[in-house]
Parts: structure tokens; sequence; C-alpha cells
């Protein structure tokens, strides 16, 4: 029911949506998170993702298992997060879930990405061309 995942890999987001599929499903909701070319004003050149691997998945599974406790009627989960280097337009992040209908689908998926980015260790450091700067979580 629930698949976690921390990856140095591009993130397959047709397959990530393959894992919540479910005939009892009538909603999958997902949010991709996406490297974008600008933050606080600043053009931005590149990501960086570092994460303390073992402590980062049990977060994310212990985030997923509260919104399984939180919607009962959650079919399936999946959060992939991807570490490394990450350039304009890569994926950094897919939440998917599935249930019965939609309205549970959007709070779940929205509380999973907003709740992950508050809880769990994955940092986030920008580049942009005239230096660098960690970035605090925010949802």
């Amino acid at each position: 029911m629930i698949h976690i995942d921390l990856t140095d890999q591009p993130i397959d987001v047709a397959a990530a949506l393959r894992t919540v599929e479910d005939d009892g499903a009538g909603a999958i909701n997902t949010f991709i998170g996406a490297v974008r070319n600008k933050s606080t004003g600043r053009p931005v050149v590149r990501l960086e993702y570092e994460a303390y691997d073992s402590m980062a998945l049990h977060q994310l599974r212990k985030v997923a298992e509260q919104a399984v406790e939180q919607w009962p009627m959650l079919k399936k989960v999946t959060v992939i997060h991807r570490k490394g280097t990450l350039h304009i337009g890569d994926v950094a992040v897919v939440v998917a879930v599935s249930t019965p209908h939609r309205a549970e689908s959007f709070a779940a998926c929205h509380y999973i990405i907003d709740t992950l980015k508050q809880v769990v260790t994955i940092w986030k450091k920008e580049f942009y061309e005239d230096g660098d700067v960690w970035v605090a979580a925010h949802p």
C-alpha cells in the first residue's frame, strides 16, 4: 500500500503513477515538484539535495502512514524524492495517492507534500550565478 523511495536517479513519473493504480480508486492525485529557474527573485542554476538516507526513508514512511491514519480510504501512497544534483526542469519529488473519491485524494496529497517538507531530513541547496544558499524547509 505504501511505496517510499529516495534516489539519485531521475524519477519516472509514469512508473510512480502506476504504483498507486487500484481497481477501487476513482481518484489518483499527484504532486510533482520540479526545479524552477528562479527563486526569491534570483536566477537558479541548479539545486543539490542531501539526505540522511535511513532517517529520511523512515520519516517519509511515517508521513505516509500518518496520511493513511488520517484518511483511511487511501488505497495506495507513493512518495519518491530525488537527491544529488538537479537541473532546471528535473523532477525533485513525486507524491501520488489513490482513493475512492477526489476530496480525500487532494487532501492526503497536500498533507504529505507539506508535511515532508517540514519534517524529513532532506536538505536543499540552491545555486545561483553569484553564489549559493541552503534553503529552509517551507510548505
